[in-house]
């Protein structure tokens, strides 16, 4: 599977969350969500959207807005 920025960066962020790098993380995001559907919502830059879902021990939030949430923290930088 090829990253989306997006995906990318949600991995980053839960990586960050736990103090890991991204190679590092004991569960594969596309278990849990479809990456590939994260990846496409991305495009939809002229709607107002929220995706939300759960990996193990994160709740992961994404808006329209280009704002990544882990837990309620945002992850800083927003995806391009």
């Amino acid at each position: 599977m090829d990253r989306s920025p997006l995906v990318s960066k949600v991995v980053g962020a839960l990586a960050d969350a736990e103090g890991v790098d991204p190679a590092e993380l004991d569960f594969v995001l596309q278990n849990h969500v479809d990456a590939d559907a994260v990846g496409a919502i991305a495009r939809y830059s002229d709607t107002t959207w929220t995706l939300s879902f759960e990996v193990p021990g994160h709740t992961v939030t994404v808006t329209d807005e280009r704002v990544v949430l882990v837990d309620g923290a945002r992850a800083e930088p927003a995806w391009p």
